[in-house]
């Protein structure tokens, strides 16, 4: 079996220390925060506070995908060594990042025809990237190989749930994802939409609910109601900037559901430029999206 490397991209949300432990390369989006571009990687991304404070007072934030030639130049390293490219990818429905990853690929595997470079397209976001990329790191290490593995992150992928709200509609509203009125009476009302990621990696409103409060509830709600064998895993919660919400909400899936651990993580500067401060979010396994 030749060697490969699982390669993502930093819509996964994860910390240095993750991105560590795993072994993964991960290869940055590039953020414009006001006057001032970044790659959102953890050594050149601003500290997470200062990230959200800065959206919160209004400065625009603008993201970009890396385009094909970084792609190339991230996995022709790999390939130059013998190795094989596991691309998982950011959803290609709310960013071109993915198909940029797919093109060089593609170009890639034209100049090195006895390599295997395979991409998949995810469908995922945040953490919930990030779950299915560690899911897919097991499998590796349990010594599967490249195309049971890429298997694996398909079969997996439908039963990837994403479950969040936000503290503050405006956002939402800039990004074009809800209407002007119904962020201004959203906020008005205290209404905090229930979002999800859909079959088709799509950010979709499922409800409302009524104050901070009860839209942290249903998060728990939907896993309670789908979950598969919550006892046996390893869940992620993504946050911006509020993290004594987001361990609050731990400790309740801990105490009701007795999952084997829960992972905090910051939601990164690419996901939060769109769902701003205040984001909070779980990421699980469950019968269905």
């Amino acid at each position: 079996m030749r060697e490969y490397v699982i390669v993502t991209d930093s819509c996964c949300d994860f910390s240095q220390d993750l991105i560590r432990d795993l072994d993964l390369t991960v290869i940055p989006l590039s953020v414009q925060l006001g006057e001032d571009r970044f790659r959102n990687c953890p050594d050149e991304a601003p500290e997470s506070h200062v990230f959200y404070t800065r959206l919160s007072r209004g400065e625009p934030a603008q993201t970009s995908a890396p385009n094909v030639e970084e792609f190339k130049d991230c996995f022709l390293p790999f390939l130059r060594q013998g190795k094989d490219v596991l691309y998982l990818g950011f959803s290609s429905g709310l960013s071109g990042t993915y198909h940029n990853g797919a093109m060089a690929a593609e170009e890639l595997q034209e100049e090195f025809p006895e390599a295997k470079v395979i991409t998949v397209d995810t469908l995922c976001a945040s953490m919930g990237q990030g779950l299915l990329v560690d899911l897919a790191v097991q499998e590796k290490r349990k010594g599967k190989d490249i195309e049971a593995v890429r298997d694996f992150v398909r079969e997996t992928i439908p039963h990837l749930c994403h479950w969040f709200t936000v503290g503050d509609l405006s956002q939402l509203r800039r990004g074009g994802r809800l209407s002007a009125g119904k962020a201004i009476v959203g906020n008005l009302l205290n209404i905090k939409p229930v979002l999800h990621v859909d079959d088709q990696g799509h950010l979709v409103p499922m409800e409302s609910a009524k104050g901070r409060k009860k839209s942290i509830e249903a998060l728990l709600k939907h896993m309670e109601e789908s979950a598969i064998a919550p006892q046996n895993q390893r869940i992620y919660i993504s946050h911006g900037d509020c993290l004594d919400e987001a361990r609050a909400l731990a400790a309740m899936i801990q105490e009701r559901l007795h999952v084997v651990s829960v992972t905090i993580g910051d939601v990164g500067p690419v996901i939060g430029a769109h769902s701003g401060l205040g984001t909070l979010a779980l990421f699980f396994l469950g019968t269905q999206r």
